[in-house]
């Protein structure tokens, strides 16, 4: 993220009655392919700021910088090309007050010279009564501009004293094989985080799973959740991306206005949700969009890896495939049937004194009904997908299949529904099958990152 200032040419400004920043947009309207350089020495002059060179860039993925849009109440999350449209252009995965009316221009920098488009506001739908939502802004690329380094964005409403703050141009060159990544997992949004059991549980059934990539969205955590972070980070398994949109809006903590008051919906994580697949789209070959208390898992098979093929010959390669939710309320102990059994109380010595749920003594499912239907999740093919959202896609080139409940379902450990009753909950032994291997290695993360003493999971 790059910074320009206007702070002087106020002479000059007398004499032409016009404004820095508006002589400077009428250059760009007369002479598209203005040199960089001449524009660099421009602004050096006048202001002191020298314009930093192409190539000068921190690289996006460890950091979200929002920027914001001069004189509008728009924020920018990150800027991508996009090459599915039948023309070039770059998307700039935005927050928006909904009510606002912007005229964008787009700024690029291409091969060392400035060119301008206008930019266009997409809107996305699910925003969920909140004043602002998520959009895409837009930017067609003009003639000669193939692959822009940077972006910003202005707007009709900026004056001369508002900085102009630039992106790099992510996902410059489109790519339908050869990922460094199988299967990526989003997770949006951890906020106020303690549940580091179920988190570790949750990493390390991924694993088993065929998952070799995780992206978190982090507003904060507690320390203990922030070493196993840091844990995972160094083992190359989790990306964390910290977010922190409540410095610009106020977030909600909740879903739907009437709940909780806030600009919107639910500190950010359609947003995020959507950068995360514009980000991972040319690095995993999939991408799995749901929460840190919810796995899904395969009943027909084992692993991602031998289910993936399984929906593809049934439903097609494009397709985003839906997972119903069964809920396992965390807040309820029950013995197994007869016939089962679960892993014995000693399996897991030094657990009791790690915060959060143990997932594999909660393994009664309420019955299914169609209302949790409503809150399935997704497993999509990134380069098919246009927008999502927190249940389900948007936009994308195919369309979504229902994944058969024999096949595989998402597996969701949370509090339970008040109006269901004990005697109405059925048991599934399906996450148990795993525990052979998922005991030894929870213990193992216990003893490497220092949480537990190296005896007490012995």
């Amino acid at each position: 993220m790059f910074v320009m200032g206007h702070n002087r040419l106020q002479k000059f400004r007398r004499w032409m009655f016009i404004t820095p920043f508006t002589l400077l947009l009428l250059l760009w309207t007369y002479r598209p392919s203005m040199n960089f350089q001449f524009y660099n020495q421009y602004y050096q002059a006048a202001t002191g700021i020298a314009v930093p060179p192409p190539g000068q860039i921190v690289p996006q993925g460890e950091n979200v910088s929002f920027v914001t849009v001069p004189g509008t109440k728009t924020l920018l999350v990150a800027a991508y090309q996009e090459h599915r449209n039948g023309k070039k252009e770059v998307r700039l995965i935005s927050v928006v007050l909904r009510k606002e009316t912007v005229a964008y221009c787009c700024l690029l920098l291409c091969q060392g010279k400035l060119r301008t488009t206008k930019g266009v506001c997409k809107i996305h739908s699910n925003h969920f009564g909140f004043a602002y939502g998520t959009a895409d802004i837009m930017c067609p690329l003009p003639p000669g501009c193939e692959t822009p380094s940077l972006i910003a964005v202005t707007s009709a409403a900026s004056n001369s004293e508002d900085p102009i703050e630039f992106l790099k141009v992510n996902n410059q060159k489109a790519q339908s094989d050869s990922f460094p990544y199988n299967f990526t997992v989003c997770f949006s949004t951890m906020y106020d985080f303690t549940n580091v059991l179920q988190l570790v549980q949750s990493l390390e059934m991924l694993q088993l799973l065929g998952v070799n990539r995780v992206v978190i969205y982090k507003t904060n955590s507690n320390p203990e959740t922030q070493s196993i972070l840091d844990y995972y980070t160094h083992k190359g398994l989790v990306e964390v991306i910290p977010w922190s949109l409540s410095r610009f809006l106020t977030v909600s903590r909740f879903w739907l206005p009437k709940h909780g008051p806030g600009d919107l919906h639910y500190f950010g994580q359609v947003p995020a949700l959507n950068d995360c697949i514009y980000r991972y789209m040319y690095r995993s070959r999939y991408l799995l969009l749901h929460d840190t208390d919810e796995l899904i898992l395969p009943h027909s098979v084992n692993s991602l890896t031998e289910l993936l093929p399984l929906l593809e010959k049934k439903h097609g390669t494009d397709k985003c495939y839906m997972f119903e939710n069964d809920r396992f309320p965390n807040d309820v102990m029950l013995p197994p049937p007869s016939s089962q059994t679960l892993p014995p109380q000693g399996c897991c010595p030094g657990w009791q004194n790690v915060s959060g749920v143990n997932i594999l003594a909660h393994v009664y499912r309420e019955p299914f009904s169609l209302a949790t239907r409503g809150t399935f999740k997704v497993i999509v093919n990134p380069r098919a997908v246009f927008s999502v959202s927190v249940h389900g896609v948007l936009s994308s080139r195919s369309g979504c299949s229902w994944v058969a409940r024999n096949i595989a379902r998402m597996w969701h450990t949370r509090s339970g529904t008040k109006t269901v009753k004990q005697e109405q909950l059925i048991y599934d032994g399906r996450l148990l099958s795993y525990s052979a291997r998922l005991i030894p290695n929870v213990n193992t993360v216990f003893r490497e990152s220092g949480l537990l003493p190296e005896d007490s999971t012995q």
